[in-house]
């Protein structure tokens, strides 16, 4: 398990909640400190975090971004650096879950900010990570979210342990410090000392279903309802398309009323392809955009998982493979392949995955000579929150790998 560390109040609360339930349970604790080179303190702040990690038995890493630039946007580009700096971390060690010290007053602080324009998601206590394609397979559990800060620094008081005051959490350019100072006093003196000290982790309910993976999905297809609610159908595109961008609001409902309306089409969205005929939807790589911005050939390791156009993740067998796209190449694939093709929609079958030998010009479906493991069926069941066990994110689906006899 890791826990991501700033050396605010915050996080070095969940730091030592997060310490003392994993030495109950046995498991390993990783703290995680992003330098965001932002402040002239940082380094100093960096060294603190790191001594109090050490302090409570944990395993610690310091992770600096080196991309820091002042210009707008400066608070999105660091919150997105700072996730994939710490997914990399994360699963680079092992761990499938991140602890993030969100609480209830960045709930409210969220809330304030989007009443007055902020596009600023909603967080969630139990999500998955929001960069891909590192974030594959990467849990996020908010366990504060109840809490208050006041709470947490009675806390740590109690502990006898120090926080760093960010000074930027005052400074009224940022929209969160303005929400801050706006609701301090709305907030002053609200706190249920009944919570003290604060819960870590919280029972979660038991697994409600297997989504809709489809037959296809080891394919990279899709297949959903023609009445999918919105979040839904938005998640299932961005999955099938392998990226990482939704998309835009006024497109997805044009679609959507298009679903609805019972009209038999082809469409593309979020690098998706959309075809609908009958009560059948099915969702695949867009064949045009993957034309126009083709996955590039990626050399592979023996053993090693590398994840291909956002939708594949391949693990060679043998050395001198390198795995690039099908489309082109269809014609020379053997007649066993080419037979298993013959099951797909024939726009699916030019964004499959194959395998060329170094030196030579004869591809085969990667499934021939690598293991492959398709994450949208994965991807899109954390998308829309029907994971909600960690022990879930070890178990194959429906949908990740191919019928056992398929390539037999």
């Amino acid at each position: 398990m890791a826990v991501a560390l700033s050396g605010g109040g915050d996080s070095m609360a969940l730091l030592h909640l997060a310490a003392d339930w994993t030495k109950a349970h046995g498991r390993r604790l990783l703290a995680l400190t992003v330098d965001h080179n932002l402040n002239a303190l940082s380094a100093d702040w960096t060294r603190f975090a790191g001594e109090a990690a050490r302090a409570v038995g944990a395993d610690w890493r310091s992770l600096r971004w080196n991309d820091a630039a002042s210009g707008p946007g400066l608070t999105a580009r660091a919150r997105a650096a700072r996730h994939e700096l710490i997914a990399e971390a994360a699963r680079d060690a092992g761990a499938r879950v991140v602890l993030l010290a969100h609480t209830a007053d960045d709930v409210a602080e969220a809330d304030w900010m989007r009443a007055r324009g902020s596009t600023l998601g909603r967080v969630r206590e139990w999500s998955p990570s929001p960069v891909w394609p590192e974030g594959r397979g990467l849990m996020l559990l908010r366990p504060l979210l109840n809490e208050r800060r006041e709470v947490l620094r009675d806390y740590l008081t109690g502990r006898g342990q120090a926080w760093i005051e960010d000074p930027a959490n005052a400074d009224a350019r940022f929209g969160r410090s303005r929400a801050r100072a706006a609701l301090a006093s709305a907030l002053a003196g609200d706190v249920d000392r009944a919570a003290f000290p604060p819960r870590l982790l919280r029972d979660h309910p038991p697994q409600q279903g297997e989504g809709e993976a489809g037959l296809m999905a080891w394919a990279g297809v899709l297949e959903i309802p023609r009445d999918a609610p919105a979040a839904r159908l938005a998640a299932a595109l961005v999955c099938a398309g392998g990226g990482a961008v939704p998309p835009r609001g006024d497109r997805l409902a044009g679609l959507m009323a298009r679903l609805a309306a019972g009209e038999d089409f082809t469409a593309g969205l979020a690098g998706a392809r959309v075809e609908a005929e009958g009560a059948r939807v099915l969702l695949m790589r867009e064949r045009g955009e993957m034309r126009r911005r083709a996955p590039e050939a990626m050399t592979l390791t023996p053993g090693v998982g590398a994840v291909w156009d956002g939708r594949f993740e391949i693990t060679a067998r043998a050395a001198g493979w390198r795995v690039t796209v099908a489309e082109g190449r269809l014609a020379r694939l053997s007649a066993g392949d080419r037979r298993v093709l013959a099951g797909l929609p024939p726009a699916a079958r030019g964004g499959l995955p194959v395998l060329i030998r170094d030196g030579e010009d004869a591809p085969v479906l990667a499934w021939r000579a690598a293991t492959v493991r398709m994450l949208a069926p994965q991807r899109l069941r954390l998308a829309l929150g029907e994971t909600t066990q960690e022990a879930d994110l070890f178990h194959p689906m429906h949908g990740e790998t191919p019928p056992t006899d398929l390539f037999s």
